[in-house]
């Protein structure tokens, strides 16, 4: 009985120490980069540092300022505004283009690959071209505009009425390609069998968009939704390289409000505060939005 069982349990600790040895470099990085600066940000958070002197505990501090503090409100209002914009829109049309390339039409791989591309283009790339495209005076956008007799026309970038909304309108274009992935995965997992039903019905294509479509796919809608908002909470990249938060404070958002303040104002222990109270916020919507899907999520 020993001689069979000693192969064995050699080759288990054996196959332990590859998996060990496969799973060592990331546990490092995950330690070294994630870990250790979110609990070392955390403390951070009690204290007021500006990353030359003495650091100081200084408690709750941070989060009393928090509440009163007017640039966090604005950047905060900010930030639901284009979550409110950019979210819905970016779901709706993923699904609206999803199920256009799902019916199998001509230069399928072309169009996937066409609404794909901007998605994994850098963030740097795709604000100098949108720059050009929101330009006042030479920008493709004003200029049709002018041909169709508009006189007031909008300042996009620089204005900050429309600044947020250019953001978003960016930001949508940009992360269109990801979610429609997504929804093409979960279109191809719905059985025939249902759209068969759903003709014998006599259902026309809106009635099985709505009732066999959309419910097949709530699943899929739900993660999208929570992954949207997370992202849409976290937008960084194209406010810092569209319009550096401005102009005034029309697109200062939360991450562009804790960078700002942790790398210009050198208030590492109030940006640690900030990051820890947009964890909060992100938490608290995911939350209701687990809570909320009971309602409707068809697994």
């Amino acid at each position: 009985m020993n001689k069979n069982r000693r192969p064995k349990s050699t080759v288990i600790r054996r196959n332990r120490l590859i998996a060990y040895a496969f799973l060592f470099p990331n546990i490092i990085g995950f330690l070294a980069f994630i870990f250790i600066p979110v609990i070392a940000s955390f403390l951070m958070s009690f204290t007021s540092w500006n990353g030359f002197g003495q650091i100081e505990f200084i408690g709750l501090e941070n989060y009393k300022t928090l509440l009163y503090d007017p640039n966090f409100r604005i950047s905060f209002v900010n930030t639901i505004l284009f979550t409110l914009i950019s979210v819905p829109v970016t779901l709706f049309l993923s699904i609206l283009v999803a199920v256009a390339l799902n019916r199998g039409i001509r230069f399928l791989k072309l169009f996937r690959t066409a609404v794909f591309l901007p998605y994994v283009t850098a963030t740097i790339a795709v604000a100098a071209v949108w720059q050009l495209i929101f330009n006042p005076t030479m920008g493709p956008i004003n200029g049709l505009m002018i041909r169709f007799g508009v006189e007031n026309l909008p300042g996009w970038l620089s204005s900050p009425d429309w600044a947020l909304i250019s953001v978003s309108i960016v930001y949508i274009w940009h992360s269109i390609g990801y979610y429609m992935i997504l929804y093409l995965a979960g279109l191809q997992n719905i059985p025939d069998d249902l759209y068969e039903a759903a003709d014998l019905d006599g259902a026309g294509p809106i009635a099985k968009f709505f009732n066999v479509t959309l419910p097949m796919l709530s699943s899929v809608i739900f993660f999208t939704m929570i992954i949207g908002v997370i992202n849409s909470f976290k937008v960084f990249d194209l406010i810092y390289t569209l319009t550096g938060g401005g102009p005034g404070r029309s697109t200062h958002v939360l991450v562009y409000d804790i960078y700002n303040t942790a790398f210009k104002q050198f208030e590492y222990g109030y940006a640690s505060a900030m990051a820890y109270v947009l964890f909060l916020i992100i938490l608290i919507f995911t939350f209701f939005q687990f809570k909320g899907q009971k309602k409707w999520v068809n697994y």
